[in-house]
């Protein structure tokens, strides 16, 4: 005897325990590179700032040590 739609659609929805786990351990794979790729975006922000406020203490500075050295002269 052939199975109802209902029943043939609940038997696809129970998972093996194997399948399971493979769902879970896949789901906590995803979060762990999520969680990396938050890490490097957030160290490359930081490394983005000290650069680009090391470009500015330098555009500042030698100009003005350059000034201060000619007008001694």
């Amino acid at each position: 005897m052939a199975k109802t739609n209902k029943k043939a659609n609940k038997d696809i929805r129970n998972l093996t325990r194997e399948e399971k786990a493979a769902r879970a351990k896949a789901r906590a794979e995803a979060l762990e590179r999520e969680q990396k790729r938050r890490d490097h975006e957030s160290l490359m922000k930081k490394v983005f700032t000290i650069v680009v406020c090391v470009i500015l203490i330098l555009a500042l500075g030698i100009p003005t040590m350059a000034l201060t050295v000619l007008s001694q002269g």
